[in-house]
């Protein structure tokens, strides 16, 4: 083999292994959903009726099966991660239907289908007396300490919804749509999103480093019913 076509050869090989290398993730963690022994139950004490949530076989594999009817509860991983160090997230999710009541401006009719949210948890000793206030009306709803702010991806009910919005409950939780409408419903859809980014773009600053994950599906605002399923969830980095 000439010596010119064989450094041409290697360097074609070279640079392959560099983009191949630029390219793979570093998992910090990652959901396959066989058990649900890596996560605990959200629950809201003024909600009676709570969502279902167990571990259903699929081609071979497990998938999450999230079910709601007129109820509301979720799922929170139990390991927190550093979304400075790994802010990315991917998963693969799929819903029976999207809530026809559903609304997302107003309280009465703030339900999805399913929901894969960011808790983010701030290490601050000393809150503010408002932030203090705040903290106990939520502990009065939900039962447990509130996080910081929430980022929360939905599947939304509608076409001609924003990409991103706040909860009408508060602006410390903010919302962001993959997917709308229902058209895809039925069909898996696989999801990428950097953290990081989408914090500061709806918050306009940088998010506390701590974060959690969490799944939901709800429907006790709007009274109606779905079932979706949740096939894996990572959290990861790309590689420098």
């Amino acid at each position: 083999m000439p010596t010119a076509f064989r450094t041409a050869l290697l360097s074609i090989l070279l640079l392959a292994a560099v983009a191949a290398a630029a390219t793979e993730r570093t998992v910090l963690f990652r959901e396959d959903f066989r058990t649900l022994d890596a996560w605990r139950s959200l629950a809201f004490p003024r909600i009676e009726a709570r969502s279902r949530y167990s571990i259903e076989p699929l081609d071979g594999g497990t998938v999450l099966r999230a079910e709601s009817r007129g109820s509301a509860s979720g799922l929170i991983h139990r390991r927190e991660f550093n979304v400075y160090e790994y802010p990315g997230l991917r998963w693969r999710w799929k819903v029976s239907n999207v809530y026809a009541r559903g609304d997302m401006g107003g309280k009465e009719g703030d339900d999805y289908p399913i929901r894969i949210f960011v808790m983010f948890h701030s290490r601050t000793k000393t809150p503010s007396a408002l932030n203090q206030v705040s903290s106990a009306v939520a502990r009065w709803f939900h039962g447990e300490n509130p996080p910081h702010s929430t980022l929360s991806y939905i599947w939304a009910n509608r076409e001609d919804v924003p990409r991103l919005f706040s909860s009408p409950f508060t602006e410390r939780a903010k919302m962001m749509v993959l997917e709308r409408g229902s058209r895809l419903a039925g069909t898996w859809r696989e999801e990428s999103v950097d953290v990081l980014r989408d914090y500061r773009r709806a918050f306009g600053v940088d998010p506390p480093a701590t974060a959690t994950l969490g799944i939901m599906n709800d429907s006790d605002n709007t009274g109606e019913a779905s079932v979706s399923n949740v096939d894996f969830i990572e959290v990861y980095r790309d590689a420098l």
